[in-house]
């Protein structure tokens, strides 16, 4: 299932994109779940992060071009479709590398063409990066960077390929079902490593190709380094 958020202060507006998006599930056999907002304020402190977002630009208060700035500060993925009066309001959206715009009203011909392309980006989003929910907000992260994590009571420590770390609350059972799909491997009670950087291996540890070295759990050992010899043999 993938979440849309839609910011829209027309009420009319807001129920036609709505539509689109039930008829475009029911058409290509794909579930959404949708959302609409009436202002782009709460854009920074979103709960959760959209898969795709519709943005009006022009809106009381905070216009959606503004909104859509915020946003790229700390999210570079999601996707993002201008939806306008006028064409040439759309044209500063390259600025926060909109995916599009479609002009008001906005027919269904035109939205599925959008979608289309839009969806084809989704999918490969899902795949090469996650968000964290950190202390202070949210944190857009590239799989490739993650190099593994690290818990500690209800502490997940993300390490990163450039030194940076990123902390949440959360469980690595749950960091592990997330990245279920992408080649991580869970080695002991406190770590899941990316199979991407990993060097080499031992039975006692993994080293990463940063020199990190990371204990494998006696109980998760068999399990562990069967999935790490198929993936460095080309098999996983």
């Amino acid at each position: 299932m993938y979440r849309i958020v839609i910011y829209e202060d027309t009420e009319s507006e807001a129920r036609t994109l709505l539509g689109h998006i039930e008829r475009y599930g029911a058409e290509h056999g794909v579930q959404f779940q949708t959302t609409w907002e009436r202002s782009a304020f709460g854009i920074g402190i979103d709960s959760e992060r959209a898969d795709l977002i519709f943005m009006d630009i022009e809106m009381p208060g905070m216009s959606g071009m503004d909104a859509a700035s915020l946003m790229r500060t700390f999210d570079t993925e999601t996707p993002i479709i201008f939806v306008t009066n006028l064409a040439q309001f759309a044209v500063n959206g390259y600025e926060v590398d909109a995916l599009g715009f479609i002009v008001k009203p906005v027919s269904y011909a035109a939205f599925s063409m959008r979608m289309a392309k839009a969806l084809r980006v989704m999918r490969e989003n899902r795949e090469s990066s996650i968000t964290v929910k950190t202390h202070g907000g949210m944190r857009v992260l590239g799989v490739e960077d993650i190099t593994f994590i690290e818990v500690r009571g209800h502490e997940l420590t993300y390490h990163l390929a450039d030194g940076d770390t990123v902390s949440a609350r959360a469980t690595i059972a749950e960091a592990e079902e997330r990245l279920a799909d992408v080649p991580f491997v869970r080695i002991s009670k406190s770590f899941l490593v990316n199979m991407r950087h990993i060097k080499g291996f031992t039975k006692q540890e993994v080293e990463l190709f940063d020199g990190t070295p990371l204990p494998i759990g006696r109980t998760m050992r068999d399990a562990a380094i069967e999935r790490i010899v198929g993936y460095l043999g080309g098999t996983a």
